[in-house]
């Protein structure tokens, strides 16, 4: 082991230790009216475009990708409590369930 790593374990952090928080939001949709692949993108695209460049958000589509009356899609937040990040969670699915054009079948969440 190398000094210079010798003392910066030997230091001690002045820093707070964060641990992270995520939170899973899993939506499933029931499409109508989608004949190919293309139109049922286009349905979802805000979900990329509004969500998808949020600095604490991944946005994915995670199941039924070749479905054309169904669509999993998958949110993931990250911040510093569970709390906080159920408060944003609860935000983007009343966001989503207004801007996106098709039934909320289920809706699962999860926190890791």
């Amino acid at each position: 082991m190398s000094e210079a790593l010798r003392r910066l374990l030997a230091e001690t952090s002045d820093h707070p230790v964060i641990t992270p928080h995520l939170g899973v939001l899993t939506l499933h949709f029931q499409l109508y009216g989608c004949d190919d692949i293309k139109s049922k993108r286009r349905t979802f695209a805000p979900m990329r475009a509004v969500w998808g460049k949020e600095p604490d958000l991944a946005v994915v589509e995670t199941g039924d990708l070749d479905a054309l009356d169904r669509a999993t899609w998958s949110i993931a937040a990250l911040g510093t409590s569970t709390q906080l990040i159920q408060q944003r969670l609860d935000q983007v699915e009343k966001a989503i369930e207004q801007r996106i054009d098709a039934p909320v079948l289920d809706v699962q969440r999860e926190m890791l």
